[in-house]
């Protein structure tokens, strides 16, 4: 059995994209997870070090976006990815990181990688 907690619409400010005007602006960019977890030892203990610590997660995603300047946000999720796995041991995850405004006829466009096992 797999549970799964989530943070949606989580908005972080970052230098982000390909065109010289873009490198010089922060850009607002949503990010919608989704963390694989077993919520039965947190739901025995009511403790939070039994439990996924989304806000511990959210602060260090708005820290890492924020400090962060890549080109494209397929390498800035990948490394999302990367973070959450390795500091916070999730073992599946599931990112959607959207660029509103970015295509003109469209609210917003992005990527949505999965990464891990939900097992």
């Amino acid at each position: 059995m797999t549970d799964i907690v989530y943070i949606r619409g989580l908005q972080a400010e970052a230098v982000i994209g390909v065109y010289d005007w873009e490198r010089s602006i922060r850009q607002t960019l949503i990010l919608d997870l989704e963390l694989a977890s077993d919520n039965r030892a947190a739901a025995a203990t009511d403790a939070i070090e039994d439990a996924v610590d989304y806000d511990a997660i959210s602060g260090r995603i708005l820290g890492y976006v924020g400090d962060s300047e890549f080109q494209l946000i397929e390498t800035l999720a990948e490394r999302i990815a990367e973070l959450l796995q390795r500091e916070f041991g999730v073992t599946w995850l599931r990112l959607q990181l959207a660029k509103p405004g970015a295509v003109k006829a469209a609210d917003s466009v992005g990527v949505i990688i999965e990464r891990g096992s939900r097992s």
